[in-house]
């Protein structure tokens, strides 16, 4: 049986989570592949707003199983939230929350250094969330972080301190510290890994190969997007894991010869959270009505996110790199009652044009291309069937397929289960 992922095409916040928890009823198996704490996945059904950091979309579908897989940094304490946080819908976690034991754990230190870090770097910041992501990545890659795995070895006490105090020499070497109470930190560390330890935390890439033998489905779930991708994305702004589909397949163990379809998702318009070049990013009324009607604020942060027009320089590269085989379109109702919409096709940097992402896109060197085709005033988050849709939104979904020569299968027109237009093509 093959595996079937989803994953972000722009810079993150394009609506995974809603997308993962609609399909997720055809499924077996929802498995996190990548990223930490710092994705904010929000679903919303039966009039309840729920936002998960860590655990896969699909939790909410009491009859599915859940996995966090190797390729995740896990933060016990804002896990342990989140289980608290799922209390009242009754769900039976102990069956249907699977942790791989090769996943890394984030530290009480690791978010010290990733503070100091960040503050270090001054005007150069790469708009870190502050969760302690890049050092725990960074631990991985050095071969010496500590796993999930540790937490039930009779030398894990040895394995932290281990880590601790190579934490606790390199915060020497920076001239100022965020205030931090690491004993108040480590006794809800250490709390928080005692509920982790009640949970089933198994050798998730033999726990895939079998099930997937056995015919069950799987859908495969990133974080952020492609272009906060450690190497294909605008470096240095960008996370430190693999958010391609190639980060299925190291984050969960995968082969890629199981991988079927590729799911790519992205917003009618473009959103950026923190630093970083970003092309088509709007400072006129457009923008800030896109960030009003869009209620673009991070959902992990609460950080206000930056707007633009659609680019498809970066969506085709994102299509590419992915081989995305099916589009879904998220937050479209966000550009009702805007009498032009405007379409990035290409890049002039320095007197030359540019039709495909090249290495440096600073964004005070380039300048966008523009098509512009009319805009709708039809209020479209009512709306069921693909054939009620107005014509100049249709023309819209029209003019992106032929540039991006990959069907549009699912169009969001609000944040709710049932605000998705399934259209033929899925």
């Amino acid at each position: 049986m093959a595996v079937d992922l989803l994953l972000g095409l722009q810079w993150g916040d394009e609506g995974k989570g809603k997308i993962v928890d609609v399909l997720a009823e055809s499924y077996d198996i929802i498995a996190r592949f990548q990223g930490g704490p710092n994705a904010g996945h929000t679903l919303e059904f039966e009039g309840n707003k729920h936002v998960l950091h860590t655990i896969p979309s699909g939790i909410f579908h009491k009859n599915k199983i859940n996995i966090i897989g190797n390729g995740v940094v896990i933060d016990p304490i804002i896990f342990a939230n989140e289980i608290k946080g799922l209390k009242n819908y009754f769900l039976e976690l102990n069956k249907t929350l699977l942790i791989s034991k090769k996943a890394h754990l984030i530290l009480p230190t690791h978010r010290i250094l990733d503070s100091a870090s960040e503050a270090s770097k001054g005007k150069n910041k790469i708009g870190s969330t502050l969760k302690g992501i890049g050092p725990a990545y960074m631990d991985k890659t050095g071969r010496n972080g500590v796993r999930i795995g540790d937490i039930i070895s009779s030398d894990w006490e040895k394995k932290y301190n281990n880590l601790l105090k190579k934490h606790l020499n390199l915060l020497k070497n920076y001239k100022s510290l965020p205030d931090y109470d690491l004993q108040k930190m480590e006794k809800s560390f250490f709390e928080s890994v005692e509920i982790i330890k009640k949970f089933n935390l198994i050798d998730s890439e033999q726990f895939l190969y079998e099930e997937s033998s056995k015919g069950k489905k799987i859908l495969a779930e990133g974080a952020q997007g492609s272009l906060l991708d450690i190497d294909f994305g605008t470096y240095p702004f960008v996370t430190s894991s693999t958010t391609t589909a190639a980060g299925a397949c190291t984050g969960l163990g995968l082969s890629p010869k199981k991988i079927k379809d590729v799911f790519g998702i992205f917003k009618a318009y473009v959103t950026r959270v923190g630093s970083g070049p970003f092309p088509t990013e709007l400072f006129d009324k457009n923008g800030e009505k896109m960030s009003q009607v869009g209620k673009e604020f991070g959902s992990t942060t609460g950080r206000a996110r930056r707007c633009g027009w659609i680019d498809l320089i970066a969506l085709k590269y994102s299509i590419q790199i992915n081989g995305v085989t099916k589009l879904m379109m998220m937050k479209s109702d966000v550009l009702s009652g805007f009498e032009k919409i405007r379409i990035c096709n290409g890049y002039k940097i320095n007197n030359k044009i540019f039709h495909y992402l090249p290495y440096d896109i600073n964004s005070n060197k380039i300048k966008p291309l523009y098509d512009e085709i009319d805009g709708w005033k039809e209020n479209i988050s009512d709306i069921i069937s693909e054939n009620d849709l107005p014509e100049n939104f249709k023309n819209y979904i029209n003019y992106l397929e032929n540039k991006l020569e990959v069907p549009i299968a699912i169009i969001s027109v609000g944040p709710d289960r049932k605000q998705t237009i399934f259209r033929k093509n899925f």
